[in-house]
């Protein structure tokens, strides 16, 4: 199994047109499921945001994500937590 720093030094490597592989948990209300999701890599960025109640003004806090475009051209988003495990697919 690979770790959380392993999956952020593979996005780190990441260049458009990479094929992935990211095993991710999805969480409606109180059910959560594991899911992969495979595609090719359309953007990638470090995207800052205010999603945390009550901090402060200068807090900064950023999400790691991903578009991806997946095998039947679907564009997908998709953002990294610690539970993700990403992967590079040979291709």
């Amino acid at each position: 199994m690979s770790s959380y720093v392993d999956t952020l030094r593979t996005f780190e490597s990441l260049q458009l047109g990479d094929r992935v592989e990211l095993e991710h948990e999805v969480k409606v209300g109180f059910r959560t499921w594991t899911t992969k999701t495979q595609g090719t890599v359309m953007h990638l960025e470090r995207r800052r945001h205010g999603l945390h109640y009550q901090r402060n003004h200068d807090d900064k806090s950023f999400s790691d994500v991903l578009v991806l475009q997946r095998q039947d051209g679907e564009l997908t988003t998709v953002t990294l937590d610690e539970f993700s495990v990403l992967r590079k697919l040979v291709t």
